[in-house]
C-alpha cells in the first residue's frame, strides 16, 4: 500500500474531529465534502454552506464567542491584551479555531488557503502553543516517491523546510527529534535520521559544521536508541554502497527516512528540487512541536491538497 494510502487508512480509523475556518472557500467546503464521504475525519466548518453530515459554527455569532474571548483575554493580559480587543481577534477564524482545539473542543485545525501563512502560524504558536519538552516548534514536508521508475519508493520527512530560518545547534537538535517523531506518527516507520551538509563524517571543516556536529550529540544524548548519523552529503545518505564508502563507521542501517537540512534555505531549496525535478509529491509544511494539531495549508492548495493535509493533521492527534 502506498504511503498516502496507508495515512488515509489511519485517519479513518481514528476517527479525528479537525476544524476547517475556512469554510467561506470553495476549495475548503468541497474538501469537507471529501474528507465526510471518505471517513477520513469528523469535520466543523467556519462560515460557509451548510454540508450534510459537517458541524458548522458563524465565527463572528458564535455563542460561546465571549467566552473564547475571555480565555484569550487572561491567556495574555499580562502583555496588554484588553477585553475588547480579544473579543474581536476571537472573531477571526483562524484564531478561534486554533481556540477551540486548545479548549479540546476539537482534535486539531487546518488553514490557511485564504489566510497568510504568518496569521496561521501565529496563531497556532500564541493559543495553542509548544507541546511539552519540545525545543522548537517547526515544520516538515512529507515527501512521497511511488511514481514509476523512481529511484527510491515510499515516503520521507524533510525538515525544517518551511519555518525555522537559521536554527541553531539546540534547535536543530529538536528539529531532528521532532522529525523523528512525526515519522514514527506518519509513516508508521522506525525513523533513520541523516543530517544533512556538505560534508561528510568530517571530509570537510568549516565553523558552520560545529553546529550539526553538536547538534549530532545533543540528540544522541536526548535519544540515545535512535539511529542517526551526520554530518552527511545527501548522495552518503541516501545511497548505502556510497555512505559505506565515505563514513563506514555509520550506524544507520539503511536509507534515512528522515532528512533534516541545516537552514531553511537548503531545505527549501532541496524539496521544491526534489517535487520538480524528481516528481516527488510534496505535502506541507506540516508543523510539528505544538500541543495539539494546527496546520498550514498554501493559498495555491488544491483541494486534495486540503484533504492531505487534514489526514496527517488526525494522524498527529494523541
Amino acid at each position: 500500500m502506498k504511503p498516502l494510502d496507508r495515512i488515509h487508512e489511519a485517519a479513518k480509523a481514528l476517527d479525528r474531529h479537525i476544524i476547517l475556518p475556512e469554510g467561506e472557500d470553495p476549495r475548503v467546503a468541497k474538501a469537507a465534502r471529501r474528507l465526510l464521504a471518505g471517513g477520513l475525519a469528523r469535520v466543523t466548518l467556519m462560515g460557509g454552506p451548510e454540508i450534510p453530515g459537517a458541524g458548522r459554527i458563524d465565527p463572528a455569532g458564535a455563542p460561546d464567542l465571549a467566552e473564547l474571548a475571555d480565555h484569550w483575554h487572561r491567556m495574555r493580559a499580562a502583555r496588554g491584551m484588553t477585553a475588547e480587543r480579544a473579543l474581536t481577534e476571537m472573531r477571526d477564524p483562524i484564531r478561534q479555531a486554533a481556540m477551540r482545539v486548545r479548549l479540546g473542543q476539537a482534535d486539531g485545525t487546518v488553514g490557511g488557503a485564504v489566510a497568510t501563512t504568518a496569521d496561521t502560524v501565529r496563531a497556532a504558536l500564541q493559543i495553542i502553543g509548544k507541546a511539552p519538552g519540545a525545543g522548537i516548534v517547526s515544520s516538515f514536508f512529507l515527501m512521497l516517491s511511488c511514481g514509476p521508475g523512481a529511484p527510491v519508493r515510499g515516503g520521507m520527512i524533510f525538515a525544517d523546510c518551511g519555518l525555522v530560518i537559521q536554527p541553531d545547534a539546540r534547535e536543530l537538535a529538536a528539529i531532528a527529534l521532532s522529525a523523528a517523531d512525526s515519522c514514527r506518527r506518519i509513516l508508521a516507520e522506525e525513523p533513520r535520521v541523516a543530517l544533512l551538509s556538505f560534508s561528510t563524517a568530517g571530509s570537510a571543516e568549516h565553523p558552520s559544521l560545529g553546529r550539526i556536529r553538536e547538534a549530532l550529540a545533543l540528540i544522541r544524548a536526548a535519544a540515545p536508541g535512535l539511529e542517526v548519523d551526520g554530518e552527511m552529503q545527501f548522495d552518503a545518505a541516501l545511497d548505502d554502497a556510497i555512505r559505506a564508502r565515505k563514513a563506514p563507521e555509520s550506524p544507520l542501517t539503511g536509507r534515512p527516512n528522515v532528512f533534516v537540512f541545516p537552514d531553511l534555505a537548503a531545505g527549501n531549496i532541496g524539496y521544491k528540487i526534489a517535487e520538480r525535478l524528481a516528481g516527488l509529491t510534496a505535502i506541507g509544511p506540516i508543523l510539528q512541536g505544538l500541543a495539539k494539531p494546527a496546520n498550514d495549508l498554501s493559498r495555491a492548495c488544491s483541494v486534495q491538497d486540503i484533504v492531505n493535509a487534514t489526514a496527517i493533521t488526525a494522524m498527529q492527534t494523541k
